[in-house]
């Protein structure tokens, strides 16, 4: 008798289990239709805002979308015996362009290896003020280096130390949150077997966490530099110097000097597929060698 209302209730729990099951899936499906449509919702009525407050309609230009481009190629091919000496006079601002991305990298990649050791749980200075750090690199990093570099033009005038300074504050924020995560699957023995023998806490993450971080860290860093290179190209629009500032001059002049605005993307182009190729073969060393 109670083998058969054993038998009897398995059944019924199976279909509890299952129409459960089932319950969850529908409301998984109408959450994520319901999310896909307020999605669709809100870039559609952007997209319209945006439409009626531009100086022209989308639709009514999208036809002289090709019309700029046309004439730059056609006034550099017209003109394309002056494109060596063109790319020899503002290979200087490239190299502005270049030092403002490295030196924001190095100081931004800096301050990120600090915050994210001080916001990292199990190996964290002060693990009550965890917090505190993570809030500050949220900050850092949802403020726009393009907002930042604006502040400081204000304050400190045009030229590239605005520009170094707001990609640092960006990059330390963007990096600590990488820098973070990794640090956070670190294996914990040897910061242990470091503070059983009454290392300080510089030494324990010196010696016991870097190693171990080290690869990740810096295929992290190359990375952000690459980045760090087109946003100090886009910063010198706004004034801060480097060859972003002499490509608005091209531009902003109009026809006449159009064949400087073609040398311009083109140093600007080359450089950043070489430093792409560049950093991507070295990042994937660096993750390879650590993973084997």
């Amino acid at each position: 008798m109670a083998d058969a209302s054993i038998h009897d209730s398995a059944p019924q729990s199976v279909d509890r289990v299952q129409a459960g099951y089932m319950a969850q899936v529908q409301r998984r499906r109408l959450y994520g239709g319901l999310t896909l449509v307020i999605f669709v919702l809100l870039m559609v009525s952007g997209f319209t805002i945006a439409d009626d407050r531009n100086a022209g309609g989308f639709w009514d230009g999208l036809h002289q979308i090709g019309d700029y481009p046309s004439e730059v190629v056609k006034e550099a091919w017209e003109k394309r015996a002056d494109l060596p000496g063109l790319l020899a006079k503002f290979f200087p601002a490239l190299v502005e362009t270049i030092n403002i991305a490295a030196v924001s990298t190095l100081i931004g990649g800096i301050l990120g290896l600090v915050l994210s050791l001080l916001s990292t749980r199990g190996l964290a200075r002060w693990p009550r003020l965890i917090p505190v750090f993570r809030r500050v690199m949220d900050i850092m990093r949802a403020v726009p280096e393009i907002v930042i570099a604006l502040v400081l033009i204000f304050v400190m005038g045009g030229g590239p130390v605005p520009a170094m300074i707001a990609i640092a504050i960006h990059t330390a924020g963007a990096l600590g949150k990488l820098f973070s995560e990794v640090a956070e699957n670190a294996d914990l023995k040897p910061v242990e077997g470091l503070s059983s023998t009454g290392a300080t806490w510089m030494q324990r993450m010196w010696l016991a966490v870097l190693p171990q971080v080290a690869p990740n860290y810096l295929s992290y860093t190359l990375l952000r530099f690459e980045i760090n290179i087109r946003a100090s190209a886009i910063l010198g629009f706004v004034g801060a110097g480097g060859l972003g500032y002499e490509l608005r001059n091209a531009m902003a002049w109009g026809p006449g000097r159009f064949d400087e605005a073609a040398a311009i993307f083109i140093l600007l182009f080359g450089t950043i597929v070489f430093f792409d190729q560049v950093s991507s073969r070295y990042r994937n060393r660096l993750t390879e060698g650590h993973a084997a």
